[in-house]
């Protein structure tokens, strides 16, 4: 086996792949970045003379400076001078080019063929370790993968002097032993020279580092490269890295350890202007156009014009390139000019930078079948497709996708043939595709993952009816057939919280058909248990929810504890089980869902791209559970958690607004537990970001305008601000007109909305505000027919609300009502379902108010009754224990003034004294109450016992209270 067969690198990845299909396509004009390239390769092939010298150099700059077709130069040179280079050029949205995982054995494919005295040392190394070949490994760090397989082997390789050490009879042993202890007196007596190294050091070319998407391995990387030249500060080896300045690389290379250059001050106009001339003259001989012009009218593009766009283009290669291909478009959109000569006046009236031009090159297309799905297609594909692939993909003819992309080929490299992979000029152009304030009318919507799930799945059925050779075998596929096996699950968990219900029906379908034709499918079985979770989850039946979790445990089932998709399996089965949680209340649920979590974020590499998303699904599991069990280990956890996935999305990562909602709403929960003010600022001020990364229309928007204006609701309610109120109302106004009928989130913000209007209403007593706020109530019920999991919190809330409006109107109808409303929520929450006692708390409370206003004996008797089955519920420190505790004290002091039974006071003052040794602390808003209560109770048991004990307690509690009284009074 060849150490290229053993290895497996990425063959695409290094500077002698074909550009045309595997981009970036970047070179140097001739008569271009001639001093720079000069200076670099200098440096890279002058000897290492000194211990404190730079092995590593780094260049930075911004986009479209060139980095990449420097980098390509740089490589070229050193092999035209007959010296050793490597390379890896990242690049985003390219499969494993934008990871890291496949570095190492990469870079040492390349080294044992550059250097074959390294490749012994390879081999020993994956004979010793075989893990070293399993990329998705967790128990092998980056930094152990590049020591073995490309530092440790060539260190083994050369000797100070650059001498080699490769008699064939040495033993295992001793392989193993000069490898990593170095040369004995003996090699180095028989060691030569290495030819490869003479004209100068082995050189390591990483270019595009900041287009890898796993940020934390850049540090490591970087760490564990530093750390190996320390310790060699006389090998000849050389690393040469270009990026973009990005926070977690600079942080690691701007150190005295590292040389920098940035790009910036080697990016002359006259640089530009040669590389317009090149490109000018070149289609002077082709473009009968333009020599007919030049023929009629002598110089084209005139001097001035060219002075005036070389000022314009200010110094990005990248730009001058695509206003270039903009100039000389073959294909003209009707009415727009047709000729190079027009073009030219358009592109010198262009916006600076890429953004304008994208834009309007976008423009010319625009009008065309298919435009929109086209071009979302290329920014949200995981790997490129040819131009048939991407046809057969959205089902669409090839010559309608190449009628859209021709015009375009200023910003999208069209191949010339159908069987090479469509790719974007420069990855800002996805960036810009992504970013909805950016590219506006153009923006590549998250909801087309949907649409591209969709149709992976119609391409899979399609490639199992013809029944050509193995289902699975990638090979015999057609390119959207062997994309749709690959990356299907991808575009499912991207886009799964978009499915609208008839997309779930159809994602269904399409499933079991194809698993008729092929029982037992594994990636069949998950898709389809994912598609049935989506179902169930948007207004589906409680059946199609146990087939979801049934489904879903046969998915996991055939993905056992060493499949590398084991962790989407459990994270499913998780998601399942959560949601039948809120359907059923069964702690179970939630617990096993935990525990799937867990073991999902154990499996998941740190670096993985999905690891942020393992994170945030624990540390949401947990805030949930902390919601029904009080257990602040839950909640400090998870928003521990929620920091970390926080952290793993910086800027501008497409779901930052996400960690930032999750992390806040985790905030805002920990504030309603300690009131702690800090938690709840750092909410507001994450709902505040996440808002501004979602403008209108995104589809988020509404979530993010609804966390905040809770946020600040809550802030209103311990500050008295009014302003927080009024803002929150226009948040929630706001959110509600985003959401309209029959968006499935709507309820959520008629019932935030609500809320917020009848807080209003309490404190104005503005009778429009309660009126508003019982139609939105009413309009959200409507909307969550049972058994929809939210509905019994609207019963609560309405109910609520009228018993508000009864208590200010005296309208007996509207107590009778919220009664009803609060029987049918506690209908809705059998035991052990974790907001159980909340109803009961409810229906306790309107129940006394119509003690109150009736007499009704049997009133008081089934609030009593209520009340301490909601206390049973709530065991200590249960933080909904007190509102129990509170309710039922007080029906039983009322029972008591109907039927003085001295039982009645001996169950209610331990249960007064528990509320202020346990929940009430001095300080506490609601302690002068509480002791006033438990004097009157100890009064009505002095005067049925004539307990002296009683006097004197209550003597002490009546002191306690005048403090109180005069404390409160002092401080309003």
């Amino acid at each position: 086996m060849t150490v290229h067969e053993l290895l497996r690198p990425i063959d695409d990845a290094s500077h002698t792949r074909d550009r045309r299909r595997s981009p970036p396509d970047s070179a140097c004009a001739q008569g271009t970045r001639v001093e720079v390239v000069k200076k670099l390769t200098t440096w890279t092939a002058d000897d290492i003379s000194s211990a404190d010298e730079p092995h590593v150099l780094w260049v930075h700059g911004y986009v479209g400076s060139g980095k990449s077709a420097i980098s390509q130069e740089v490589c070229d040179t050193s092999e035209r001078q007959g010296r050793p280079v490597v390379s890896f050029f990242f690049f985003r949205n390219a499969g494993e080019r934008s990871k890291i995982r496949r570095l190492a054995t990469t870079l040492a494919s390349q080294m044992a063929a550059a250097i074959p005295e390294t490749e012994p040392f390879v081999r020993v190394a994956v004979k010793t370790n075989p893990a070293l070949l399993r990329p998705d490994e967790p128990g092998m760090s980056l930094q152990k993968r590049m020591q073995q397989l490309v530092y440790g082997p060539f260190k083994a390789a050369v000797e100070p002097g650059t001498k080699v050490r490769t008699p064939p009879q040495w033993s295992h042993a001793t392989w193993m032993q000069r490898w990593i202890y170095g040369p004995s007196a003996e090699a180095a007596q028989e060691a030569t020279t290495i030819p490869a190294l003479a004209r100068g050091p082995f050189l390591i070319v990483l270019d595009g580092l900041d287009e890898c998407d796993d940020k934390e391995e850049v540090q490591e990387l970087i760490d564990g490269m530093l750390t190996f030249f320390s310790e060699n500060p006389f090998i000849p080896l050389r690393v040469f890295i270009t990026s973009r300045v990005e926070e977690h690389i600079q942080s690691r290379l701007d150190v005295p350890g590292v040389r920098l250059d940035n790009l910036v001050d080697h990016c002359s106009d006259h640089d530009i202007a040669t590389f317009l001339d090149v490109l000018f003259e070149a289609e002077k001989g082709r473009n009968l156009v333009i020599r007919a012009y030049i023929r009629e009218h002598g110089e084209w593009p005139p001097a001035g014009d060219r002075r005036q766009l070389v000022r314009h283009i200010g110094g990005s290669f990248i730009f001058g390139s695509t206003v270039f291909k903009f100039i000389m478009g073959s294909i003209a959109q009707p009415g727009s000019p047709a000729t190079p000569m027009e073009r030219l006046p358009l592109a010198l009236k262009m916006n600076p930078g890429l953004d304008g031009l994208y834009m309007q090159t976008l423009t010319r297309s625009q009008h065309l079948p298919h435009f929109l799905s086209i071009i979302s297609t290329i920014a949200l594909l995981e790997v490129p497709l040819p131009t048939s692939g991407i046809a057969e993909l959205l089902g669409i003819k090839t010559y309608e996708v190449v009628n859209v992309l021709v015009n375009l080929q200023a910003i999208i490299q069209v191949p010339g043939t159908d069987d090479i992979p469509v790719t974007l000029f420069h990855t800002s152009l996805r960036d810009f595709l992504t970013t909805q304030t950016r590219s506006g009318p153009f923006f590549a919507h998250p909801r087309h993952h949907v649409h591209l799930f969709l149709r992976c799945l119609h391409c899979e059925l399609v490639h199992r009816r013809r029944a050509v050779g193995s289902p699975t075998n990638f090979i015999q596929r057609r390119p959207a057939a062997a994309y749709a096996l690959q990356y299907s699950e991808d575009h499912l968990r991207r886009g799964e919280h978009l499915f609208e219900s008839a997309e779930s029906d159809s994602a269904i379908q399409l499933c079991r058909e194809a698993l008729k034709l092929s029982p037992g499918a594994p990636e069949l079985i998950q898709s389809l248990a994912r598609a049935t979770l989506r179902h169930a989850t948007h207004g589906g039946t409680l059946v199609d929810l146990e087939e979801a979790v049934s489904l879903n445990r046969e998915a996991l089932k055939i993905r056992p504890l060493s499949h590398p998709d084991r962790p989407q399996s459990l994270r499913a089965l998780g998601d399942a089980l959560w949601e039948r949680y809120h359907r059923k209340g069964r702690m179970a649920d939630l617990d096993e869902a935990v525990f799937l979590y867990r073991e999902e974020l154990e499996l998941q590499p740190s670096h993985h791209s999905n690891c942020s998303q393992s994170l945030n699904n624990l540390g949401w599991a947990l805030w949930d559970r902390y919601r029904s069990t009080g257990f602040s280990t839950d909640i400090e956890e998870s928003i521990s958690l929620l920091r970390k996935a926080l952290k793993l999305r910086p800027s501008p990562h497409p779901e930052r607004s996400w960690s930032l909602t999750k992390l806040g709403g985790a905030l805002w929960l920990r504030y309603q537990c300690t009131r702690a003010a800090t938690d709840l600022e750092e909410a507001i001020s994450l709902h505040r970001e996440a808002i501004e990364l979602r403008p209108s229309p995104h589809p988020d928007r509404s979530s993010s305008l609804n966390e905040l204006g809770l946020a600040l609701w809550d802030r209103s309610q311990r500050t008295g601000t009014a302003t927080d109120l009024e803002d929150a109302i226009s948040l929630h106004r706001e959110a509600v007109e985003l959401r309209p009928s029959p968006h499935p989130h709507r309820s959520t913000s008629l019932h935030n909305f609500a809320l917020a209007l009848k807080t209003r209403y309490e404190r104005t007593g503005t009778k429009t505000d309660i009126e508003e706020a019982i139609s939105l109530y009413r309009e959200a019920l409507e909307l969550q027919p049972s058994p929809h999991s939210g509905r019994s919190v609207l019963l609560r809330n309405l109910g609520h609300t009228l018993r508000d409006r009864y208590q200010r109107t005296g309208t007996a109808t509207d107590l009778e009502e919220a009664i009803f409303l609060f029987r049918e929520a506690l209908e809705l929450e059998p035991s052990p379902h974790p907001d159980r006692s909340t109803s009961l708390n409810n229906l306790d409370i309107a129940l006394w108010d119509r003690y109150l206003r009736t007499g009704t004996l049997a009133d008081l008797e089934e609030a009593i009754s209520l009340g301490r089955e909601a206390i049973e519920l709530h065991p200590c420190p249960d933080r909904r224990r007190p509102s129990s505790l509170r309710n039922l004290v007080m029906s039983l002091e009322g029972m008591y003034e109907v039927s003085p039974e001295l039982p009645y006071l001996q169950e209610a003052i331990p249960l007064c004294e528990e509320l202020l040794a346990s929940h009430y602390p001095v300080g506490h808003e609601n302690r002068l109450e509480t002791v006033n209560r438990l004097i009157s109770l100890l009064r009505k048991r002095f005067g049925a016992t004539q307990q002296a004990e009683d006097r004197t307690y209550m003597e002490r509690l009546k002191v306690e209270a005048r403090q109180l009284s005069t404390s409160r009074s002092s401080t309003t």
